[in-house]
């Protein structure tokens, strides 16, 4: 029969082993686990403008069609430029921009224009033309949701769209990874005839049962409202911030 200043010794040290294991393990991990978030980062970036890329070749691809990493200001204005491993202006890359950070800036004080600094990513696709790529990130029903909306070289016309999510619904609100959700947004424009910023609405009801004009709205999901409200919420709150930059020519 054992004691129990044995048993307590004996627990003891067997906890600190299995801490000491699950430290080590974590510590060799963090690499992979690094390089595992930055791969999937760049990939949802190039699946936005079109561009396939298999995971042991995304970082590869991502440089050879991303040509430029900017960071700007809500005034349009480049604080940061990063291209072919190089700054031309700044030290800060666009792919290093905490989104949830900054515009956590906006919810208090007005921000002057160097206070938030957004993120943008310039590709040139195989048919040599010129795509705006802007990350996204908003709140479904049950937690974040996040994305890229890429812009043709008139910095106003959709190219595509990827959308993801945390906890989203599955058979619901999960469906705006779906390409029959997404790719509705191909070809809707962000500005109207007159140069006003109208963003993207996704409608309840389906737009052609509104008073939304067509090439500015898309169908929300049945049964998920509330993550499509997200989704609206999330294209409007990030894009209006752009607005300047996308208005210069």
């Amino acid at each position: 029969m054992f004691s129990n200043k044995y048993i307590f010794i004996y627990s003891s040290v067997l906890v600190i082993i299995v801490a000491v294991l699950l430290a080590l393990a974590a510590t060799l991990l963090k690499p992979a686990q690094e390089i595992n978030i930055k791969t999937e980062k760049m990939q949802q970036i190039l699946q936005s403008a079109g561009i396939k890329s298999p995971t042991k070749e995304t970082i590869s691809i991502y440089h050879k069609y991303i040509t430029n990493e900017l960071i700007i200001n809500i005034e349009g204005e480049i604080l940061s430029d990063f291209a072919q491993g190089e700054f031309s202006k700044g030290n800060e890359r666009a792919f290093d921009i905490n989104l949830k950070e900054e515009l956590r800036k906006l919810s208090g004080k007005t921000p002057t224009p160097k206070d938030v600094r957004l993120p943008l990513f310039v590709l040139i696709n195989d048919q040599k033309d010129t795509v705006y790529v802007i990350p996204l990130i908003g709140k479904g029903l049950w937690g974040p949701v996040w994305g890229n909306i890429a812009l043709k070289s008139d910095k106003n016309t959709i190219a595509g769209v990827r959308f993801g999510h945390k906890s989203e619904t599955p058979g619901l609100g999960a469906e705006i990874e779906t390409p029959m959700f997404q790719n509705q947004f191909l070809g809707k424009q962000i500005f109207d005839e007159n140069g006003n910023f109208t963003s993207i609405k996704v409608v309840k009801g389906g737009v052609a049962n509104s008073s939304i004009n067509p090439i500015h709205g898309v169908d929300a999901i049945s049964g998920g409202t509330i993550t499509s409200k997200g989704v609206n919420n999330m294209l409007e709150v990030c894009l209006k911030n752009y607005e300047s930059f996308l208005k210069t020519k």
